[in-house]
């Protein structure tokens, strides 16, 4: 895979994790949690710009058998509305990355960020085994 510069979110109710990779593209880095509050969008334009961002992961987060849970609605609406906004979006998978971020580093205030960055390291392995 070419390189690109890739940032990850992992969308949540009260926040949201955001990750990027380093200047390799290799490497996802938890970066910031945000207020999913009504800057949301600005706050997430701006990280893209800050870091010249390509492309957007964004964790399709879905019930174990693959229907809709109770965030999937709000998270096509923030992605409808990145998309609107000339942001490459792309969705991807995402199962317990935030028990698996505590489960790696144990809870802290970084929690949803190292959720996206596992969802970041995730969609590169995956475009690297394409």
């Amino acid at each position: 895979m070419p390189y690109m510069k890739l940032m990850a979110v992992d969308y949540g109710a009260k926040r949201v994790g955001v990750a990027s990779t380093d200047d390799s593209g290799e490497f996802a880095l938890p970066r910031v949690v945000l207020s999913n509050d009504e800057n949301l969008i600005d706050n997430i334009l701006r990280q893209i710009n800050d870091e010249k961002i390509e492309r957007v992961v964004v964790g399709d987060s879905k019930n174990l058998d693959g229907t809709p849970n109770m965030i999937s609605k709000d998270i096509t609406t923030f992605v409808e509305e990145l998309r609107t906004k000339n942001i490459e979006v792309v969705m991807h998978p995402e199962v317990y990355t935030s028990m698996e971020a505590d489960r790696l580093q144990g809870q802290n205030d970084m929690r949803d960020a190292s959720a996206a960055a596992l969802i970041l390291k995730s969609y590169i392995d995956n475009q690297k085994n394409k």
